[in-house]
């Protein structure tokens, strides 16, 4: 292609997307034929001279989610695009969004679907359209009963969720957190919180997110470990926390004391799923994101442009 049909393209490529103007018009502005308008617009999108985004809310960045399986081996991705910086709750919510509308596409539908908890969750509840399924059981998989008023977000999360898909959710009715060892062991031998517990290790299908190790943790602010305690565990090598487990890069518990105090399903229990979907968002979950995608806690993965482009560049990196 010479400069002028390099010139000629990029003035055809001008009138039709940004002046909206037709082929036919295009034609009888350059003296050209609507064939040849055609043409030389598609030649100015394969130049690279056209470059076309798309910026709904809702829109997906499709060749994101199409490394990010190839690369990670999920089963799915979802990827929605970025925001301008200090818009980390929209963001949230934005991927929550795409979360809840991922779920209500799972197809068979899920019988058993686990589900732990947090700000995020509680967004994809709270977003989840009414009839998204019909007659899900919903568990919770860890622990929540609270120190504070978050109290009700482990509760709220899975009963949303299965008031709207007709559905019953089942509670577990213990802190995610003890103080003692033995206690927790008192706890899980229970009957009834033997029997959620079982539940939830059968669900073929979880919903989760991720922590980071900082003072808005919500195990931190929902009073089950310290600030200063936090702080000793991102010293031993914590990055974050899965279902109130907290994590070193390589997705084991840095605490075995603490793990052992947590009550819930096991992380093994993620990798061993048939579906288990992380929603994780925001630049301060970039370590913890990468940690749940490369040692098996997520088949499929729900989360930003920024997000998933760190993942990747960080691969092509190392």
């Amino acid at each position: 292609m010479t400069e002028d049909e390099e010139l000629l393209a990029v003035k055809a490529a001008e009138l039709y997307y940004e002046s909206d103007k037709t082929q036919g018009e295009i034609a009888a502005l350059l003296h050209v034929t609507r064939w040849k308008v055609g043409r030389l617009i598609a030649q100015a999108k394969e130049r690279g001279f056209v470059r076309i985004e798309i910026v709904h809310p809702r829109a997906r960045r499709l060749p994101l989610e199409r490394s990010l399986r190839e690369t990670f081996d999920l089963h799915d991705a979802v990827v929605v695009p970025a925001l301008g910086e200090g818009d980390s709750d929209e963001l949230r919510r934005r991927v929550a969004l795409a979360a809840a509308e991922y779920l209500s596409s799972v197809r068979p539908v899920p019988r058993t679907l686990g589900v732990s908890w947090g700000r995020t969750l509680h967004d994809v509840a709270s977003q989840v359209k009414q009839g998204w399924a019909n007659g899900v059981n919903v568990v919770q998989v860890n622990g929540g009963v609270s120190l504070n008023r978050r109290a009700s977000s482990a509760a709220n999360t899975a009963v949303m969720l299965a008031q709207k898909a007709s559905g019953s959710a089942t509670m577990l009715p213990s802190p995610a957190i003890l103080e003692r060892v033995e206690t927790k062991r008192a706890i899980e031998s229970d009957r009834t919180v033997a029997g959620v517990l079982e539940l939830a290790r059968s669900a073929s299908t979880y919903l989760f997110s991720a922590g980071v190790v900082e003072g808005s943790s919500v195990l931190v602010e929902s009073g089950y470990i310290s600030a200063a305690y936090l702080a000793e565990l991102r010293e031993r090598g914590a990055i974050g926390d899965v279902l109130g487990r907290f994590v070193d890069a390589n997705g084991m518990p840095v605490d075995p004391d603490l793990d052992e105090r947590t009550i819930g399903i096991d992380l093994s229990d993620l990798r061993s799923a048939t579906s288990a979907i992380a929603v994780i968002a925001g630049e301060s979950k970039h370590d913890i994101c990468r940690t749940v995608v490369t040692s098996g806690l997520c088949s499929v993965l729900v989360t930003d442009e920024l997000t998933a482009e760190h993942l990747l560049d960080e691969t092509l990196c190392v």
